[in-house]
Formats: structure tokens, C-alpha cells, sequence
């Protein structure tokens, strides 16, 4: 009937345009990949109202699907002098905009050969700025002396200078929200409803069952993210399906709903289901949390919000490379195969640098590494940087006793990648005394406007501070649904570059085939007044 319906519609439509001295609407066949959304974008016009113009058509029809769109061609007026009027003001406006966009790119091309650039955007603070890129404002107004006037939309500014050898931090994403976009999101977590129904409150929230806790605070805090949106004009519906326990609701989820129809699915939460779910559908799948088995995803659908651990040493190899100029350095390990492989690997990375020669390793004797053989590779009046490439608790316990306790002509400081629950046992005041520096990804700044909006909302909302996973969730689902909201592919803005949301950098690979891996880290160090500084 349906069909009928259409076919009706077509025929009057038809009749209705073959009347006309010239054709309103045309026949468009839709081709491999392309939305609504997408055609709708081109022809500059509504979504919904294309999807009004073809009632049986779905937001993601079928290739060669065939629907009907206006002919923007046509200019609708009786009056042809005015035709040419109208003609000759657009080629004369179009000129003038060609001219000054060559300007502007003339510009922007000869500033980007040294200087990182930004064009301000409405709603940019200098807070904002020097956050997301690292600098002082103090810095900017140096290398912009205008900018002590304040900031104005549509400015070309100077970040920073680039660095001998490139841009020492990746493009910074920029949001951008298509006019009248719609989403349509899918949030699969294992909320368990059906097994705590009968279960008492106390017994749910308890410490031993974590993973209600991570459940309720993820999905918290992604409410709080689609509410922001939707205050920002993005109509968003949101639909939540509990997974249950592990492997016992997914295929039925999939196979009585029609999650293809949705922009992108986020969960589910375990590893095994997400792939089951990047199989069957076509729609992106957000992997929310950290897995060892993620490593092994291959789907090309599959987006990692967590970095492998292996990018951790990485990222720290790098800023060593970058920032060790003299000195001595020391690779401290606990003996086991995972340390052993992370010593050799950074032990040949840094010495193929120029500026280092030599990288000495440490191993303990009898589970620990006395004061003494510290002492018989530390340089005195000359910068010791010590890497501690263990979470063995012991081990990490020892050896910060046995440096903080060195004489003061012996300039420490402690780096490590692995920043587990070997430290989180160690007093911050010791973490200090040796200006502890660390991979990590997230970084809390409780000063910034972003986190304490996101904390006032939470709050306000939920009568409580949000945890680690609510702000994770919040992360997450902020930054893919505003990076769809630009009515682009979700893996073509990861080649726009990095986005910074309230703790979480993320920074994705953009392989066309495969997984989407995110890299965004930070590396964070602890100071004398137990601060932290973000210094990358």
C-alpha cells in the first residue's frame, strides 16, 4: 500500500511539473553511502523537509533508491530583466567573496610555515584557547599585540611558533553544528534491570558490585551530554537498550530492532558483544571503555575511545626525545617479561636520538633495588631523569623512598607511563618530592569553565559530584554526537583534528580500513605544592 502510495504521488507530481513551463522538482537516484542528511546538505535545504518530499524514503535509503528533489536551478520569476539583474549582483557578490577567500587563504598559508593558526569562532574565551592548546594568554597577545583588545569572530591569530621539525601538538577539531540537524542515538550498556529489580538499593550500589556503579555513572553523565546539545538546537532522540547480563540480550536487541537506522550505537560495554554488533550493522560502534581484548577488534566500525596501553610508552618515549637535552638517564624495571619488553623498546628508541648516548637499565636484586645502586648511576649537580617501567607495588614503594631520601645535590625526577594502583598507594607529598611525571588520559582541571559547567549540571541534576565514569560518559557521547552534528561522516572528522572535552583528549587514527584508534593523551606532572601542570 505503501508503495501505491508513492507511486500515486509520483505520477501527480509529474503531471503537476510537465505543466509548468519549467521543472520545480526532479528525480534523483541515490548513490553508495549517501544519507538524507547528506543530500539534503548539498541541495542546501532542511532534512526533514527532503524526508517530507518523500514520506516512504528512511533517513539511510538504499543505493539507487530513487527520490525526488527541488531543481535549485531554477530562478521562480516572471520578470527576465530581473533574472539578469539578479544574475549579474550573484556574479559580482561571488567574485568579491572569491577574492577575499584567496586573501584569507593567501594569508593562512603563509602564517602556517611557522606559526601554529586559529580563526576565532564565536564563543572562543582565551581560556578556552590557551586550554586547548597549551599556551599562556600573555604569550598569544606577544605573537598578536591586537588581541589586547580582546578576541573577534572571524580573526586569524597566531597560536604559537612551530617547532624545528613540525607542530609539536595535533590540530585542535573545531564544533560545528549543521542547521537543523537531527541525530538519532542508540546507548547500549548492561544495566541489569530485570535481575535488580528485586534487589534492595544498599545492595546494588555497594562496592563490591562495581559494575552497576560504572553503568549508572556512564549513563549519567551521557544524559547530561545530550541535554547540553539539545539546548544547542540539536535534536537528538535517544534510545537506550539493556544488554543484561554478558552474551544474553544482544542478539535479541539486534535482531527486533533496526539499529542501522540510527547515526552511531555507543556500547555496548563488553568487548565480545561489541564486535557481534560492528558485524551485523553498518552504523559506527563506540567502545566506551578500556579492554585488553580491544586490541584485537578489526572492524572497521569499531571506534576505541581508549588508547592501547602501548601508546602510553610511546607518548612518553616521545616527550623524553623531545625534552631530555643533558644528563643521565636510567630505565628502572622489576625484572618480569612486560618490563623487560618495555625497557629494551625504550632503551633502543632513546639512544637512536642524537642527544642521548647512553640509557642505563636497573633491575632489583631480590625484589627490591637498593638505595646504593641508585647512587652508583646518578650523576650529582647534573639531571637524573629516572623512567620506572613497573606497577609492581613493591618495587615502585622502594625505589621513591630510596630517591627521595638522596642528598640534595642529586637532581631527580621520575617519569613513568604506568601510572596504576602501585602510585595511587605512594603519599602525593612523596609523588612531589620527586615531580612525578606521567602518561595519562584524562587531566582534571577544576578551574576550567568546561568542568565546572559539567560539574554544576551534574550536581544539579544528580545531587552529586559526577565520578570518573560520569564524566567519561559525558566525554564520550559530547564529543561523538557535536562531531556528527556537523552533518559529516564520523571518520572524516577525525582527520579535522583532536577535540578536548571536560578530562578527555581524543585524538583518532583515520585509517579508512580498521578500527579508529584513539591516541589522546596527556602528559602530567606533579609539582612541590601537590598541583598538577599539563605539560602536553
Amino acid at each position: 500500500m505503501k508503495h501505491l502510495k508513492f507511486f500515486v504521488f509520483l505520477c501527480i507530481l509529474t503531471f503537476t511539473v510537465s505543466c509548468g513551463q519549467q521543472k520545480k522538482y526532479i528525480q534523483y537516484k541515490v548513490k553508495e553511502g549517501e544519507t538524507m542528511r547528506v543530500i539534503a546538505k548539498r541541495l542546501d535545504m532542511k532534512t526533514r523537509d527532503l524526508l517530507r518530499l518523500n514520506p516512504d524514503v528512511g533517513r539511510k535509503p538504499d543505493a539507487n533508491t530513487v527520490i525526488v528533489i527541488p531543481n535549485k536551478k531554477v530562478i521562480v520569476t516572471n520578470d527576465s530583466k530581473k533574472d539578469e539583474v539578479v544574475d549579474d549582483v550573484n556574479k559580482e557578490n561571488q567574485k568579491k567573496e572569491d577574492e577575499l577567500k584567496k586573501e584569507k587563504d593567501e594569508l593562512l598559508e603563509e602564517l602556517k610555515k611557522n606559526f601554529v593558526v586559529y580563526e576565532v569562532k564565536k564563543g572562543d574565551t582565551f581560556y578556552s584557547l590557551t586550554r586547548f592548546y597549551n599556551v599562556s594568554q600573555e604569550e598569544m597577545i606577544n605573537l598578536n599585540p591586537e588581541l589586547s583588545e580582546g578576541l573577534k569572530v572571524g580573526q586569524i591569530i597566531k597560536i604559537k611558533a612551530i617547532e624545528e621539525g613540525g607542530i609539536s601538538e595535533n590540530n585542535i577539531y573545531e564544533d560545528v553544528i549543521e542547521e537543523d540537524v537531527s541525530l538519532k542515538v542508540a546507548l547500549l550498556l548492561p544495566f541489569k534491570s530485570k535481575y535488580y529489580d528485586s534487589i534492595s538499593h544498599k545492595n546494588i550500589f555497594n562496592k563490591r558490585n562495581s559494575l552497576a556503579n560504572i553503568v549508572t555513572d556512564f549513563y549519567l553523565g551521557a544524559e547530561i551530554a545530550v541535554d547540553s546539545l539539545r539546548k544547542q538546537g540539536i535534536d537528538i532522540e535517544l534510545n537506550v537498550f539493556d544488554t543484561e547480563k554478558k552474551n544474553s540480550k544482544i542478539k535479541t536487541i539486534l535482531s527486533e530492532n533496526d539499529l542501522d537506522e540510527h547515526d552511531v550505537i555507543i556500547g555496548p560495554l563488553y568487548s565480545e558483544e561489541a564486535q557481534v554488533v560492528a558485524k551485523k550493522l553498518n552504523t559506527p560502534v563506540v567502545f566506551p571503555l578500556y579492554s585488553k581484548k580491544q586490541s584485537k577488534f578489526s572492524s572497521s566500525k569499531l571506534i576505541k575511545t581508549s588508547p592501547e596501553k602501548n601508546v602510553f610508552r610511546e607518548e612518553l618515549t616521545t616527550y623524553i626525545k623531545d625534552n631530555f637535552a643533558k644528563g643521565n638517564l636510567i630505565l628502572v624495571g622489576d625484572g618480569n617479561k612486560m618490563s623487560n619488553i618495555s625497557n629494551g623498546i625504550m632503551k633502543q628508541s632513546l639512544e637512536s636520538h642524537d642527544s642521548i648516548t647512553v640509557v642505563n637499565v636497573l633491575k632489583p636484586k631480590k625484589g627490591y633495588i637498593a638505595k646504593d645502586r641508585f647512587l652508583e648511576v646518578l650523576k650529582p649537580n647534573e639531571t637524573n631523569w629516572i623512567v620506572l617501567t613497573s606497577d609492581d607495588t613493591i618495587l615502585v614503594a622502594n625505589a621513591i623512598n630510596s630517591l627521595i631520601s638522596l642528598p640534595d645535590s642529586t637532581n631527580v625526577r621520575v617519569f613513568t607511563f604506568n601510572k596504576g594502583r602501585a602510585f595511587d598507594k605512594i603519599a602525593n607529598l612523596k609523588l612531589a618530592k620527586v615531580n612525578l611525571t606521567y602518561v595519562s588520559d584524562e587531566y582534571v582541571d577544576e578551574a576550567s569553565f568546561s568542568t565546572q559547567l559539567f560539574n554544576k549540571q551534574y550536581f544539579t541534576k544528580n545531587k552529586a559530584l559526577p565520578s570518573y565514569y560520569a564524566t567519561k560518559g559525558f566525554d564520550i557521547t559530547y564529543d561523538v554526537l557535536i562531531r556528527l552534528a556537523s552533518g559529516n561522516n564520523l571518520k572524516s572528522t577525525f582527520k579535522e583534528g583532536a577535540s578536548y572535552r571536560v578530562e578527555s583528549k581524543f585524538d583518532y587514527s583515520s585509517k579508512l580500513f580498521g578500527t579508529s584508534d584513539n591516541k589522546g593523551l596527556f602528559i602530567v606532572q606533579y609539582n612541590k605544592d601537590l598541583s598538577l601542570t599539563r605539560l602536553k
